[in-house]
Protein backbone atom coordinates (compact mmCIF):
# COMPACT_ATOMS: atom_id res chain seq x y z
CA UNK A 1 0.00 0.00 0.00
CA UNK A 2 0.91 3.50 -0.36
CA UNK A 3 0.88 6.17 1.34
CA UNK A 4 0.86 9.97 -0.65
CA UNK A 5 1.49 12.94 1.90
CA UNK A 6 -2.29 14.17 1.88
CA UNK A 7 -3.15 10.33 3.66
CA UNK A 8 -0.03 11.11 6.41
CA UNK A 9 -1.16 14.47 7.27
CA UNK A 10 -4.81 13.20 7.65
CA UNK A 11 -3.34 10.42 9.98
CA UNK A 12 -1.31 13.03 12.05
CA UNK A 13 -4.72 14.96 12.75
CA UNK A 14 -6.98 12.03 13.55
CA UNK A 15 -3.43 11.02 15.89
CA UNK A 16 -3.28 14.85 17.05
CA UNK A 17 -7.48 14.75 17.58
CA UNK A 18 -6.85 11.22 19.75
CA UNK A 19 -3.84 12.42 21.36
CA UNK A 20 -5.71 15.58 22.31
CA UNK A 21 -8.76 13.88 23.64
CA UNK A 22 -6.55 11.56 26.42
CA UNK A 23 -4.80 14.52 27.96
CA UNK A 24 -7.92 16.82 28.34
CA UNK A 25 -8.05 17.62 31.76
CA UNK A 26 -10.89 16.09 33.97
CA UNK A 27 -13.03 18.20 36.42
CA UNK A 28 -11.34 17.42 39.22
CA UNK A 29 -8.29 17.92 37.54
CA UNK A 30 -5.34 19.77 40.28
CA UNK A 31 -3.83 21.68 37.54
CA UNK A 32 -5.23 22.20 33.67
CA UNK A 33 -2.36 24.39 32.92
CA UNK A 34 -0.01 21.97 31.25
CA UNK A 35 -2.43 20.11 29.50
CA UNK A 36 -4.55 23.06 28.38
CA UNK A 37 -0.87 24.26 27.11
CA UNK A 38 -0.17 20.95 25.11
CA UNK A 39 -3.49 20.55 23.80
CA UNK A 40 -3.62 24.15 22.32
CA UNK A 41 0.17 23.17 20.76
CA UNK A 42 -1.29 20.41 19.29
CA UNK A 43 -4.29 22.66 17.82
CA UNK A 44 -1.87 24.99 16.19
CA UNK A 45 0.05 22.37 14.64
CA UNK A 46 -2.78 21.24 13.33
CA UNK A 47 -3.99 24.35 11.97
CA UNK A 48 -0.42 24.53 9.95
CA UNK A 49 -1.22 20.84 8.74
CA UNK A 50 -4.45 21.70 7.03
CA UNK A 51 -3.45 25.57 5.84
CA UNK A 52 0.23 23.97 4.26
CA UNK A 53 -1.52 20.41 2.82
CA UNK A 54 -5.08 20.81 2.13
CA UNK A 55 -4.90 24.22 1.34
CA UNK A 56 -1.49 24.03 -0.59
CA UNK A 57 0.70 26.95 1.24
CA UNK A 58 3.45 24.72 1.10
CA UNK A 59 3.90 26.11 -2.57
CA UNK A 60 2.67 29.45 -2.05
CA UNK A 61 5.01 32.26 -2.96
CA UNK A 62 7.91 32.92 -0.21
CA UNK A 63 6.76 36.09 0.98
CA UNK A 64 3.00 34.55 1.42
CA UNK A 65 4.58 31.37 3.34
CA UNK A 66 6.97 33.69 5.51
CA UNK A 67 3.77 35.92 6.57
CA UNK A 68 1.08 32.77 7.04
CA UNK A 69 4.01 31.10 9.82
CA UNK A 70 4.88 34.67 11.45
CA UNK A 71 0.68 34.69 11.76
CA UNK A 72 0.65 30.95 13.04
CA UNK A 73 3.48 31.99 15.54
CA UNK A 74 2.45 35.36 16.60
CA UNK A 75 -1.61 33.85 17.03
CA UNK A 76 0.23 30.97 19.05
CA UNK A 77 2.45 32.53 21.25
CA UNK A 78 -0.56 35.13 22.32
CA UNK A 79 -3.34 32.49 22.88
CA UNK A 80 -0.74 30.57 25.21
CA UNK A 81 0.10 33.90 26.80
CA UNK A 82 -3.57 34.34 27.52
CA UNK A 83 -4.39 31.05 28.85
CA UNK A 84 -1.20 31.31 31.11
CA UNK A 85 -2.15 34.45 32.61
CA UNK A 86 -5.99 33.10 33.18
CA UNK A 87 -5.40 30.29 34.82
Amino acid sequence: MVFNSITIVWGLLFIGTTISWFIAPEEDYLSPLLPGIAIILIAFLKVRLILLYFMDLRVAPQPWRGLFEAWMISACALILTLYTMGT
